[in-house]
């Protein structure tokens, strides 16, 4: 994996940008600390766990948002938001 500056990348942000489509990963720093990580667009869409659960088929996925839980979680008792705003007195 390449190591590149903001100010460099910025300088040559089209070869590094080619490095990326051809399936290189870059990190980019910011006074030596990585802030950032660039992947292919392919890589960067699904974790690779994701992938291993789909290629097994105990998940599927359409390309779409997730619509969440069906059936949402009940609490018991008092609401959250009362116990937080008693808290507060």
């Amino acid at each position: 994996m390449a190591i590149v500056g903001i100010r460099e990348l910025k300088n040559k942000l089209s070869f590094y940008l080619q490095q990326v489509k051809e399936g290189r990963r870059i990190s980019v720093t910011n006074r030596g600390e990585v802030i950032a990580l660039l992947v292919p667009a392919e890589e960067g869409r699904l974790n690779k766990e994701l992938k291993v659960l789909l290629e097994e088929g105990t998940a599927s996925w359409k390309g779409g948002k997730p619509k969440g839980s069906v059936h949402p979680v009940k609490g018991r008792g008092r609401p959250l938001a009362e116990r937080i705003i008693e808290d507060r007195r």
